[in-house]
């Protein structure tokens, strides 16, 4: 009866030490005491990232305005240049085609410099939204390193270039939110 009871005994250790060892033991799906997944790897979409946070949206709500108010500013300069060339065709009649040929060669050079600098101002354009992205992803770092850090994780992958992973180490959604708090919209760190 002795050796019955020792199994027993032994049994009822194992089964009630099991559940502490899981709840103790750091496994992809327990969370750390933010609330956020403890993992060793963890996943987001850094383009949902920038959309969706306060800072890429006030970069992209800046962009939508400017290049706005660059195409309301074509729209001027081809009625503008419209206007030109009819004035240019209406005169061509009463001028030798030597005289009209310098006329127009002038005026195609003016389009043609004109065509340029808008150009121009759209590639700045461009250029100051992706200098603004790059300061996205370095004000960004120390909140990814902090998410990191909470987590236990070694790493954070683009989820697009994993081919299979949890659902449970994305954080993307709480990436966006601890962003939120510690940039806004990114404003005030330009201001110090």
């Amino acid at each position: 009866m002795g050796r019955l009871a020792h199994t027993v005994a032994v049994a009822l250790a194992l089964f009630c030490a099991a559940p502490l060892a899981a709840q103790q033991a750091p496994q992809g799906g327990s969370t750390s005491e933010r609330g956020s997944v403890v993992s060793p790897v963890l996943t987001i979409d850094s383009e949902r990232i920038f959309q969706q946070s306060d800072f890429g949206q006030r970069v992209a709500a800046e962009e939508r305005e400017k290049l706005s108010a660059l195409e309301a500013e074509n729209r001027e300069i081809e009625a503008q240049l419209e206007q030109e060339e009819r004035a240019l065709t209406e005169r061509r009649s009463q001028m030798s085609p030597e005289e009209f040929r310098v006329l127009a060669d002038a005026f195609d050079a003016k389009v043609q410099e004109t065509r340029n600098a808008q150009d121009t101002k759209l590639r700045e354009m461009s250029a100051e939204f992706d200098r603004e992205r790059v300061k996205f992803q370095q004000a960004a770092a120390p909140v990814f390193e902090q998410l990191m850090r909470e987590a236990g994780a070694a790493v954070i992958l683009e989820r697009r270039s994993v081919f299979a992973s949890a659902t449970v180490v994305e954080i993307t959604e709480e990436a966006i939110e601890l962003l939120n708090e510690t940039l806004g919209d990114g404003t005030a760190a330009e201001d110090r």
